[in-house]
């Protein structure tokens, strides 16, 4: 196997970013969460996206086709 030093240093740090909250994943994603509310960036939630099924898709045979 190859050694990356760039792979290396992504898990040093997340190991040493695991251990300062004790390797709990609740604690790592409310500093996270932190983090985020005090950052000054602009955060991006699209919400969740209408999924519309192709007349093919659908398993209703009685189903009226879907509009174009």
């Amino acid at each position: 196997m190859i050694n990356d030093p760039i792979v290396e240093e992504v898990r040093r740090y997340r190991k040493e970013h695991a251990a300062r909250y004790g390797n709990d994943l609740n604690r790592i994603v409310e500093a996270l969460k932190k983090r985020e509310c005090e950052s000054h960036r602009i955060r991006l939630n699209p919400g969740p996206k209408m999924l519309i099924k192709k007349e093919s898709e659908c398993s209703c045979e009685s189903a009226a086709p879907l509009p174009r």
